[in-house]
């Protein structure tokens, strides 16, 4: 079995010496930079640096005359210099060596855009944190007092006060979140006037808030909205009067598309747009037109066998003609802590309620043509659109055979996400009817997550699955814990030419204490997608409700790029029936064709 890192033309561009970020001042002094796609860096560059600091103010450098003059409180914070960081970097320069990939140098003090209205953040979990600082460095708001964090604990109360963010402790529920956020965005005149200058912008990163419910308020006041996940108001997830199906992530977005449909032209809603849903669906096209290059389809504007695509046909009829029959998810977090976890509390790298919350939802994965039967237990939805399954067994308890570069081959939790069901569709292609096309379906991939959380939340599970109760102490491993490890995610591209692809980003938690403060690497992925979500709704303001799928791809990867560590390209030899220890009959495995989910699914 190999592992073939995938070619590039241009080499490795060298890291800058410099601390990239210690020159960035306040963001009230910030100059901003015109909101167009040249003001970011070119797209086919990325981060791939290595070091460590931790976020105290203690730790600033007296020693750079550069961050002594300049350094931002929040900077203040977030840097520490250490000798120690050479041997790191040797590392690091040894690992390039043995899998390239393009490297970016982060631009100090970069605003990608303004935001004119109030900026109203709904929640102050690990991803609340961790936006705030890419917020500071690269979006500049001219109404610095209209900034607003909603959160209901005053756990983390200080960080605000430190930069002078204003903290609304307050709980939002079905009775109450109307009333509050009309409150924060009293210029706003209740007409659907788009999200248009001055409007302002609701950045939801919290659970248990229903996602449609705060989308359509923004509609109605006109303001740009930005989440990472279709939420739900508390009880959803673990209503046992509800049918399964009506638990499933697919039931919840057909609830969100159907208000999409009736708000079309509105203030632009970017759904489900943080690491995975988001990030993963600008990192598939990317893989797409990486795949196309080494297999011979090439996709250049000039002079090529294949058009560049441009509409979503265009890019379901690539994947189609490269015959991609299917695409994982894949990621592998192997953060360590250096502390042993306690029995009974429930450790993640990031929030446990979400992630518990997904886990006992129903498994759930976008269904491709090329395949056969319906797992065991698995079920068509008897509404909307038809291209996703589900099956009846929790995510968190169902296992996936993947694979991942420097794992290798692994299982995953079949965990139910979005991306699941919007990349199956979006690159659904139809046969034409009528000059359009709407008839029958001649081309869907498989997707599904295939995640390999870190080894305290794998213990974690299997602590809560035996005991059949909910845990009540949870803990999310922070950067300052952390020892060592990394958080690799990217799309596991399958049953094409070359057998299968990962193409994703492998993120350090050197790299990420250095790059940003309040966060892991996993994190970072996650808060890096929300900044670009932001830019690309301040940039295009009337999109109405999106998707990743839909958004410019390389606008937002500009934007997201810096923070992802190593994007990295790998082939690989191997399938999901290869290498197994022993057989047994009740295996239900096809033979004939590897890529079969049967083969997939581990139980």
């Amino acid at each position: 079995m190999y592992d073939k890192p995938c070619r590039v033309e241009d080499g490795i561009a060298e890291r800058s010496k410099t601390n990239t970020f210690a020159s960035n001042p306040p963001l009230s002094s910030t100059t901003p930079a015109k909101l167009t796609k040249s003001s970011s860096r070119s797209s086919s560059t990325q981060a791939s640096s290595e070091s460590s600091s931790d976020a105290s103010d203690d730790d600033a450098s007296s020693d750079s005359p550069l961050i002594a003059a300049k350094m931002s409180p929040l900077e203040e914070e977030e840097k520490k210099e250490d000798d120690a960081e050479e041997e790191g970097e040797e590392k690091r320069r040894r690992q390039r060596q043995h899998h390239p990939a393009v490297v970016a140098v982060p631009a100090p003090n970069l605003v990608h855009a303004v935001i004119d209205g109030p900026l109203v953040i709904i929640g102050l979990g690990s991803i609340g944190r961790g936006v705030l600082p890419l917020i500071e460095r690269h979006i500049r708001l001219t109404d610095r007092e209209s900034f607003v964090v909603i959160e209901p604990s005053d756990d983390f109360a200080h960080i605000l006060k430190r930069h002078g963010v204003r903290h609304l402790r307050v709980a939002l529920t079905p009775e109450n979140y109307e009333t509050t956020l009309r409150t924060l965005f009293p210029k706003n005149d209740g007409g659907r006037g788009g999200g248009g200058k001055g409007n302002g912008m609701i950045v939801n990163v919290s659970v248990d808030v229903e996602s449609v419910a705060i989308m359509s308020l923004a509609q109605e006041l006109g303001v740009l909205y930005v989440d990472t996940v279709i939420e739900a108001w508390p009880g959803l997830y673990f209503d046992s009067d509800l049918g399964n199906a009506e638990r499933s992530n697919y039931a919840l977005r057909e609830k969100m598309r159907e208000a999409g449909r009736k708000y079309r032209g509105g203030a632009t809603a970017v759904s489900g747009c943080g690491a995975n849903p988001g990030m993963v669906s600008w990192l598939m096209k990317e893989a797409l037109l990486r795949l196309a290059r080494d297999t011979g389809v090439i996709v250049d504007g000039s002079a090529s066998s294949y058009p560049p695509p441009e509409t979503r046909e265009d890019w379901a009829r690539l994947a189609m003609t490269l015959g991609v029959k299917g695409v994982h998810v894949a990621e592998r977090d192997t953060q360590v802590s250096s502390r042993p976890k306690s029995p009974g509390v429930f450790v993640n790298t990031w929030s446990v309620d979400g992630f518990l919350s997904e886990g006992y939802q129903p498994a759930e994965l976008g269904w491709g043509t090329h395949e056969r039967r319906l797992p065991r237990k698995g079920y068509r939805h008897d509404h909307g659109p038809g291209h996703a399954i589900w099956i009846d067994r929790p995510g968190g308890d169902t296992r996936v055979r993947s694979w991942v570069p420097g794992v290798g081959p692994q299982l995953g939790l079949l965990v139910t996400h979005n991306e699941s069901l919007s990349i199956a569709e979006y690159y659904t292609v139809r046969e034409e009817e009528d000059g359009t096309s709407d008839g029958r379906v001649v081309y869907r991939p498989t997707c599904h997550y295939a995640y390999h959380p870190c080894n305290d939340a794998i213990l974690s599970l299997y602590e809560t699955n035996g005991s059949g109760v909910l845990p009540e102490r949870k803990h999310i491993l922070t950067a300052e814990e952390i020892i060592s490890g990394n958080d690799d995610l990217g799309v596991l591209l399958y049953g094409h030419a070359r057998g299968a692809m990962w193409y994703g980003s492998r993120l350090s938690i050197d790299e990420a204490r250095r790059l940003a403060p309040y966060q892991n690497a996993t994190g970072l992925q996650v808060t890096a997608a929300v900044l670009a979500a932001m830019v690309w709704a301040v940039e295009n303001p009337n999109a109405g409700f999106v998707e990743a799928d839909e958004m410019d791809h390389v606008r937002c990867m500009q934007i997201q790029r810096p923070y992802l560590g190593s994007v990295e390209c790998h082939y690989t030899d191997w399938t999901p029936v290869r290498d197994r220890i022993n057989n047994f009959e009740e295996e239900d495995r096809d033979d004939d064709d590897p890529w079969q989910f049967a083969n997939f699914l581990a139980r």
